[in-house]
């Protein structure tokens, strides 16, 4: 059938009866009508499923769980059209892309965490300030949660689906930007906080993992001078990571946090696929074997870890301009024809002056608000 009142390209969708309930989080810049970062507290209070993030010029969109995509798409954009029309009423517009391109003064929103993880990670925290993204929860099947984990990490490459910013502080970084910032600069000096985990064994394994991350955030943070309760005041193990795939035990999702801010279809159409992917599970074996990775009919092979890094760094580096990426995803159920990244579409300048980045913000609200009301 086809599906998507958001505009975009126009694809065909499944909707599976009994299909796995699906959560999209979103995160999207705050401008005003010259295109300047601005706060977005005014879209917030007293909203449905709209809150603060921890930096003032973006806020978060998100839905409740859904049994289908047409429920979250009808979700997702009912509340984007009510964050749209308090933006109209308080001169200001919302931007689907994943950095805001050119260098900015970026202020938090007072937070005693924030202010930890500034502590802990020192000046590499400026990176995380300059990233929005989405998060997509998808409901855990019984008794294969751990298989679940290790397919939404080889299918981590699929960021290049809707990778939607090259730039930082005007100067192009990668197709993958915010990718980059998060994993190879922001959390450098701790990959275990926010890089990719090889896959897991058993959710002792999981566990084990988690307890261990906590422990060495917490050691850290006792390093740059924070005590243990203010510290655990403001974390606990779940709270203390940002790695891109995570067991959410409270609420029985696995969750992949990898793909940038986007368009919102684009950002439906990437949970719709990733959640097929993931249905698929039920009656499926899964495999870690070789270097090169395959869903068919009746198994999921996964790629050993050190083979899908490639495929990972090549996705943050080239997205779909890399042709072992494209090979890879469709390779693993994806049909990359029908993704339209808009990094391809912004790259190509060697630097974006403040003025080229606000004129692009606004040519890209423009976007998504003919993307959510066509």
């Amino acid at each position: 059938m086809e599906e998507h009142t958001c505009n975009g390209t126009n694809t065909t969708l499944t909707e599976t009866p009994g299909a796995l309930r699906r959560g999209i989080e979103v995160e999207y810049w705050v401008v005003d009508r010259d295109g300047r970062l601005v706060d977005a507290g005014p879209l917030v209070d007293g909203s449905d499923g709209i809150d603060r993030e921890f930096i003032e010029p973006v806020l978060e969109i998100k839905t409740s769980p859904c049994d289908s995509t047409g429920q979250s798409r009808d979700e997702l954009c009912d509340r984007i059209e009510g964050a749209l029309d308090r933006a109209e009423a308080t001169d200001r517009r919302l931007v689907p892309l994943a950095t805001p391109l050119c260098p900015a003064e970026i202020r938090d929103v007072p937070s005693d965490r924030t202010r930890i993880q500034e502590r802990i990670i020192g000046d590499s925290f400026e990176y995380i300030r300059h990233c929005a993204g989405t998060h997509i929860h998808i409901q855990q099947l019984p008794r294969r949660a751990i298989d679940q984990f290790n397919t939404l990490t080889a299918l981590d490459p699929a960021l290049a689906l809707i990778n939607s910013s090259p730039y930082f502080d005007g100067s192009p970084l990668s197709s993958g930007a915010r990718s980059q910032l998060y994993r190879s600069m922001a959390y450098a000096d701790m990959p275990n906080q926010g890089n990719l985990w090889p896959y897991c064994t058993s959710l002792d394994d999981w566990e084990r993992r988690l307890q261990s991350g906590y422990a060495a955030f917490e050691e850290a943070a006792k390093g740059a001078g924070i005590s243990r309760e203010r510290f655990e005041a403001s974390f606990d193990p779940e709270t203390s990571l940002w790695t891109p795939v995570q067991i959410r035990s409270p609420f029985d999702t696995v969750e992949w946090r990898s793909p940038d801010a986007a368009l919102p279809s684009q950002v439906i159409k990437l949970a719709d696929d990733v959640t097929s992917i993931l249905e698929h599970l039920e009656n499926t074996e899964v495999r870690i074997e070789g270097t090169e990775g395959r869903v068919t009919a009746d198994t999921i092979v996964l790629p050993e870890f050190d083979a899908l890094m490639e495929y990972v760094q090549a996705a943050i580096r080239d997205g779909l301009r890399a042709p072992q990426v494209r090979k890879y995803l469709e390779r693993m159920g994806f049909d990359v024809s029908s993704y339209r990244p808009i990094t391809h579409e912004i790259a190509g300048r060697d630097e974006i002056s403040t003025d080229e980045a606000r004129q692009l913000r606004l040519e890209y609200a423009d976007r998504l608000e003919e993307d959510v009301r066509t």
